[in-house]
């Protein structure tokens, strides 16, 4: 038994849109809360240290190693993960892309690919092959060599 009780904290948080008042220990991540907690299992979970992309969300227009960041971090702040792009049972058009140009092999990178495609196009709608190429440098995969998923980001661009 520790030597001292760690009390959950108060958590406001709007993920996909919806607004959440919980409560939750300080030391508990944002995948964690995303996967386990809110059953939200788009978000993969692949080296733990920030450094393949796997978990990225979007966190108030930022792309962000869910990983890397604790859940309290997040109080008052926006989240969007991969379930929430799709709409009315419509795929976001970057999840359509990514199907139509064969970026989609295992598919584990996939979200987080696709989260930090999402994040630069909200700061840039038309962006070129290197800004993508930048943009998505932390996401590693490892079956398509990255050329379909440029090409599938810039077709989703476009739209």
């Amino acid at each position: 038994m520790l030597p001292f009780e760690m009390k959950n904290i108060a958590l406001n948080i709007v993920v996909n849109g919806e607004r959440l008042r919980l409560k939750i220990p300080p030391n508990l991540r944002l995948i964690d809360l995303l996967r386990d907690e809110l059953r939200l299992t788009g978000t993969k979970e692949g080296c733990g240290v920030g450094e393949c992309g796997a978990c990225t969300v979007v966190v108030d227009g930022e792309a962000v190693n869910a990983c890397l960041v604790l859940a309290g971090q997040c109080e008052g702040k926006e989240v969007l993960t991969i379930e929430g792009l799709e709409k009315n049972g419509d795929l976001h058009p970057l999840q359509k892309a990514f199907i139509e140009h064969g970026a989609v092999h295992c598919g584990f990178c996939t979200p987080g690919m696709i989260m930090s495609a999402y994040a630069l196009l909200q700061k840039n709608p038309r962006p070129g092959e290197e800004e993508i190429a930048r943009y998505i440098s932390g996401n590693l995969c490892r079956c398509t060599g990255y050329k379909q998923i440029i090409e599938a980001i810039q077709a989703a661009a476009t739209k």
